[in-house]
């Protein structure tokens, strides 16, 4: 993986990670987002980081938390009828946000690429079905967001 690569994943994840730590405390969104531009994407347990694109960082976690409600009703609709965000556990649902922030306002990245950010996000915290599920649901909405690039 390139840097420039490396450097959105980490920003994605930073991302995810601010969406969490917002859900679970009382923490104000930009003072997560602060400290995670200053401490980049928290990659294991031992602190281990890598710095993230603050732009990208900022505008996915600012836009998921601004447009949150947008956000969960899409997500409802595209998970199984019997699952609501509600019921999701909170970095499920921190990582379906971030994801569906970016296919629904970052037309500029491929969906796929998108998707394939999350998922490997998803990876990094869960072994089991989790990141089938989050690819599920965001290629489901990527189909519906960004159809052109799937008409193919």
């Amino acid at each position: 993986m390139n840097a420039a690569a490396a450097s959105r994943r980490a920003s994605r994840l930073a991302a995810v990670q601010v969406l969490y730590e917002v859900d679970r405390s009382a923490a104000s969104v930009e003072d997560v987002i602060a400290a995670a531009c200053t401490q980049g994407a928290v990659l294991d347990e031992s602190g281990l980081s890598h710095p993230a694109d603050e732009d990208l960082l900022t505008s996915v976690a600012r836009g998921a938390m601004d447009h949150r409600e947008t956000l969960d009703s899409m997500i409802d609709d595209a998970l199984a009828s019997s699952w609501t965000t509600a019921r999701l556990e909170t970095l499920m649902r921190a990582v379906l946000r971030a994801g569906t922030g970016e296919l629904l306002a970052s037309s500029e990245v491929p969906a796929r690429v998108v998707i394939s950010d999350y998922v490997d996000i998803a990876h990094a915290f869960w072994e089991r079905g989790e990141p089938g599920m989050i690819n599920a649901v965001l290629d489901r909405l990527a189909r519906r967001l960004r159809a052109a690039e799937f008409d193919t």
